[in-house]
């Protein structure tokens, strides 16, 4: 079946593979690998509200970011609400981070860097996946990369409640997710869902962060960017006019979409030069 938003770029090998979780359960992981000897590898942490979607529905989009910024990428199809909620996706999205920083040689050239990188609950992940690499001490993140990051369960900040941004993902949406992720309000302040709870961010990688002008998300977005920045985390923010939560995964339809992956793909591409430079 051809996905929504057009097959994508060829890629020298595509493989999916099979994995398994900290529970016992199992999930997939598919690899694009846009040539022989990639140069870096990007583990992609998919939007949905930890509760939709799945790693086809973002294979265009992550074919479209392999061959853009030369990297290898590997999508993360982490198991999903109510039937596997908190910490299901962040354990399994975890586990395919690992997965991919102990084939770095296989999956790109030996010494590529690591990028991990998502979209709305995907990115939610990923700025999980730098805390935990961080105190973890490995693996090495190059960058983070959050396009409208969900941040901290709390629906009182402006953007949730102005009109103009009960869009594609309204107010009420967001209670379902979070109803599904984690059924427990009291629960849904632990780091680990919130990160912007997360008391010290000082030490995670640097972040890429994207938001939009008419997303609930905005506010808590930026303000996480705040947060890395007065923990002093070097923190590159856009926010994108006129866009509205999901439009980055709206690859061959919006103009903004195809704007926001090629500047991720640039600044894969410059951090990738930067760490030859280092190597060299």
């Amino acid at each position: 079946m051809t996905p929504m938003f057009g097959k994508g770029p060829e890629m020298h090998a595509t493989e999916d593979h099979e994995l398994v979780g900290f529970d016992g359960g199992t999930f997939k992981v598919r690899v694009h690998r846009p040539s022989a000897e990639a140069s870096a590898v990007f583990v992609y942490l998919h939007g949905g509200g930890w509760v939709v979607s799945d790693i086809d529905d973002f294979d265009t989009l992550g074919r479209q970011l392999a061959e853009k910024s030369g990297a290898t990428v590997v999508l993360v199809n982490y198991r999903k609400a109510p039937e596997n909620p908190f910490p299901a996706a962040v354990e399994d999205s975890w586990t395919g981070l690992n997965w991919a920083a102990d084939r770095i040689a296989e999956l790109a050239r030996p010494g590529a860097p690591l990028f991990v990188g998502g979209d709305s609950a995907g990115g939610n992940l990923s700025a999980v996946m730098a805390i935990r690499s961080r105190d973890a001490g490995a693996p090495t993140i190059a960058k983070q990369f959050l396009i409208y990051p969900v941040t901290d369960a709390d629906f009182s900040r402006p953007s949730y409640n102005e009109p103009e941004n009960q869009t594609l993902l309204a107010k009420e949406f967001m209670f379902w997710f979070w109803d599904h992720y984690i059924a427990n309000p009291e629960e849904r302040s632990h780091p680990e869902a919130s990160p912007f709870r997360q008391e010290n961010l000082a030490g995670v990688a640097p972040a890429f962060l994207i938001t939009a002008e008419h997303d609930v998300l905005r506010d808590e977005g930026e303000a996480y960017g705040d947060r890395l920045r007065d923990a002093g985390v070097e923190v590159e923010a856009h926010r994108w006019p006129g866009q509205m939560h999901g439009f980055f995964s709206m690859v061959n339809v919006l103009p903004a979409s195809a704007e926001v992956m090629d500047l991720v793909a640039v600044r894969v591409r410059e951090s990738i030069s930067e760490t030859e430079g280092a190597q060299a």
